[in-house]
């Protein structure tokens, strides 16, 4: 089933995330995670591409463990950076044959040494969604940035570019992980200004340790608001606190979402399927209304 189709339907969702391990070693415990998470019965699963713009081949073989062994939708990260136009071509035709229907385009992140761009590689995440449209029936999700890109110096060229994005064939975008939602709340007011239409997932972070949030804003350049500070000076030193904390204020979050309209957000889970129970446990009665 396409994602798309179930974000239209005026319920609550709730997603969540899982990244491939590093190595064919961990594939087992990655599996075993994937189906911890999926027994909390999210709308889908999305499965990253591989961190610092590397390839995972395990990425549709998880993928497809979600949709045909655990019963749930899932969305199969692809990135253009680190491949090639022609590996990439591959990859679509893979995912196709193996009856995915839900991609996640992103540029990714360029790897380490690496001339870019050049011409036998997509530059921009919206070419890489073109090719996707191109090549198959799916439904496309990609992601915006509610604090401004990193590469952007400025915050009118991010809309601009996001809106080049969603015309080559978006159907839906998930954001980057905030702190404060009232940058989202207006964000979507930009956006929409701007003629942006399509349905908007809140990216939410739980921060459950002082080292993650330090690795968050280094590859985000997040804003963390005083409030968030506060947790973390309380209780970074506590790692039970800590994890307790940051599982409240996602809680927090997400219910100041749900209470403002929003329907349909996205848990970067981080393979930790006892985080995201306890935020479904939170939410138990919420997600019912």
């Amino acid at each position: 089933m396409k994602i798309i189709d179930r974000l239209r339907d005026d319920r609550i969702h709730i997603s969540f995330e899982v990244f491939p391990p590093k190595t064919d070693a961990g594939v087992d415990s990655v599996m075993d995670t994937t189906a911890k998470i999926a027994g909390l019965n999210p709308s889908y699963i999305s499965v990253t591409y591989g961190a610092g713009g590397g390839t995972s081949k395990n990425t549709a073989k998880i993928a497809t463990y979600i949709r045909n062994e655990l019963g749930v939708e899932s969305l199969a990260h692809l990135t253009c950076a680190s491949s090639t136009k022609a590996e990439v071509h591959q990859l679509i035709e893979n995912l196709k044959q193996l009856g995915i229907e839900n991609i996640l385009a992103l540029r990714g992140d360029i790897p380490e040494g690496m001339t870019f761009p050049t011409e036998d590689r997509y530059r921009y995440a919206y070419e890489l969604v073109a090719a996707i449209r191109e090549r198959g029936d799916f439904c496309i999700g990609a992601a915006c940035y509610p604090e401004g890109h990193v590469e952007n110096e400025h915050k009118e060229d991010d809309i601009r570019y996001l809106k080049q994005k969603v015309d080559s064939g978006v159907d839906f975008l998930t954001t980057q992980m905030f702190f404060d939602n009232d940058i989202h709340y207006n964000f979507l007011y930009r956006i929409r200004e701007a003629g942006i239409t399509i349905p908007v997932l809140p990216g939410i972070m739980p921060i459950t340790t002082a080292s993650q949030m330090k690795r968050s804003q280094k590859l985000s350049g997040t804003v963390f608001p005083r409030r968030f500070l506060a947790l973390l000076d309380r209780f970074g030193d506590n790692p039970e606190a800590m994890k307790q904390a940051g599982i409240a204020y996602a809680t927090d979050q997400i219910i100041d979402l749900l209470a403002n309209g929003i329907k349909n957000i996205h848990i970067y889970s981080m393979n930790k399927p006892d985080v995201a129970a306890k935020i479904m446990e939170n939410l138990s009665e919420i997600i019912k209304c």
